[in-house]
């Protein structure tokens, strides 16, 4: 199931920070470009396009920035360590595309409509939109064969996995490489139209088309990250294994309660309060946490911290025989 795609250890890091490193420097080269085009041409939508493309540019820059500071070991001062760090940078991301790309595009497609605009030469502005349709397709490509790929391993549908990944520097490059790639059309065909009926509408339109577009990206993404950031639980059937794991542990009678907690696309906490056999011992009461602990992280090896709770079930009696609710 795509919630079990999170529910392993691998080597992703390596993995999302090529991934980001590739679109940025694709993102880099095209928005230069597509400035020049635009003030060549005249063309809204191209600018809107070179807006665009900062917008990524400094959103891969962020989640560079996520990756590398998520990393860092717990220390004293952080001692569940740095995994939600990677939620603050790529929600910043989400805010730069939409403040750099959707804002810009909006304005500048109103502003079209409402004072028109002066058509230059498109050549110089079709031959970019080429050049960035194939950057962008290749930094596209990078992408969603890093998600397949997760996917894949998990036993997941793409689709699924893309939209619950906690991995969400991966999933911010690929809906931004496939927004992008719309965005060229959306130009393209914008420039077409202003051509055909030397008329800015067609341009003022598609810019604002764009705007939309981001604004919907920016949404998307925002909302994966401040949900990871409240605190998102594994996976409903993560958690049942969970349960089924702890249950399968000698001297434990019940699972009372099971909190767990995902802080990193690859890191987990789990915390349980569990009722324990009346007759066990204080020394098998702690091998059996042992016990627990050890085959929690054999079969889900992204968790990186048990809390077990010995706490009496509703059956059972208190210091003085009676159970005190």
């Amino acid at each position: 199931m795509a919630e079990e795609a999170g529910a392993q250890r691998g080597d992703g890091g390596g993995e999302s920070t090529f991934t980001v490193i590739v679109a940025a420097v694709a993102n880099l080269g095209i928005a230069l470009a597509k400035a020049v085009a635009g003030i060549i041409s005249g063309s809204s939508a191209m600018l809107s396009e070179a807006a665009h493309s900062v917008a990524d540019t400094v959103t891969e820059g962020l989640l560079l920035t996520a990756l590398k500071r998520s990393e860092k070991p717990a220390d004293e001062d952080h001692p569940l360590g740095y995994g939600p760090e990677r939620y603050i940078w790529a929600l910043l991301a989400a805010v730069a595309t939409f403040v750099g790309g959707a804002v810009f595009s909006l304005y500048d497609g109103i502003h079209t409509l409402v004072a028109g605009e002066e058509l230059g030469d498109p050549l110089v502005s079709y031959i970019v939109l080429g050049i960035a349709f194939v950057l962008e397709a290749f930094s596209l490509r990078t992408g969603v064969r890093q998600a397949r790929g997760e996917a894949e391993r998990h036993g997941a549908p793409f689709q699924r996995y893309l939209r619950r990944t906690p991995d969400t520097a991966v999933k911010a490059v690929v809906m931004e490489d496939s927004a992008a790639l719309v965005g060229l059309l959306l130009a393209a065909g914008g420039l077409l139209g202003g051509q055909l009926t030397g008329s800015g509408v067609w341009d003022g339109v598609a810019s604002l088309c764009i705007g939309l577009l981001l604004l919907y990206v920016a949404w998307v993404l925002g909302r994966s990250n401040a949900e990871l950031l409240i605190g998102r639980p594994l996976p409903r059937p993560v958690r049942e294994r969970i349960r089924a794991e702890l249950l399968a542990v000698e001297h434990v009678e019940a699972v009372l309660e099971l909190t767990t907690l995902l802080q990193g696309p690859r890191e987990a906490l789990v915390a349980a309060k569990v009722d324990f056999r009346d007759v066990s011992t204080a020394a098998q009461v702690e091998w059996a946490c042992e016990r627990a602990e050890e085959r929690l992280r054999a079969a889900f090896p992204m968790v990186s911290r048990v809390y077990l709770d010995p706490t009496p079930g509703p059956g059972s009696g208190g210091p003085t025989g009676a159970h005190d609710a």
